[in-house]
């Protein structure tokens, strides 16, 4: 982490991120820009994502931590969450973030959402609309 004109807020938390991983969430940041993180999760246990391996972008805007940091998923998924460009519907990417809010935090929600994807709040109705049946 060469990175000298980086926060110390960020520091710690890549520091964090890679010395006390979260079961099922590897997150690691760009040799050529500690803003931008490669992050994979594991689909939950007993979930419909079970076994799946999903590879998302993290990028922290300048203003963080006052601003959320930007997530999408890479990898194609079939959740009424997540629309079909990677974009997520959560609400601390959005209106409920706080900057006392990590990294860690967004991507254990994010984690949860694939165990319990939220159908009235849906960015593809057509998937919302399967997923109640």
């Amino acid at each position: 982490m060469a990175n000298s004109n980086l926060p110390r807020r960020i520091i710690k938390e890549t520091q964090r991120l890679l010395s006390e991983p979260a079961p099922g969430i590897s997150a690691s940041p760009s040799e050529d820009n500690m803003r931008y993180f490669n992050v994979m999760i594991l689909g939950p246990t007993q979930s419909p994502y079970e076994g799946g391996v999903f590879k998302l972008e993290l990028f922290l805007p300048e203003e963080y931590p006052m601003a959320a940091p930007k997530v999408r998923f890479l990898t194609k998924i079939y959740h009424p969450n997540i629309d079909k460009l990677g974009r997520i519907c959560l609400d601390i990417l959005k209106d409920k973030w706080s900057p006392a809010l990590q990294i860690r935090t967004v991507l254990l929600s994010i984690q949860a959402l694939l165990s319990a994807p939220n159908p009235d709040d849906p960015l593809s109705e057509n998937i919302a609309k399967h997923w109640k049946k």
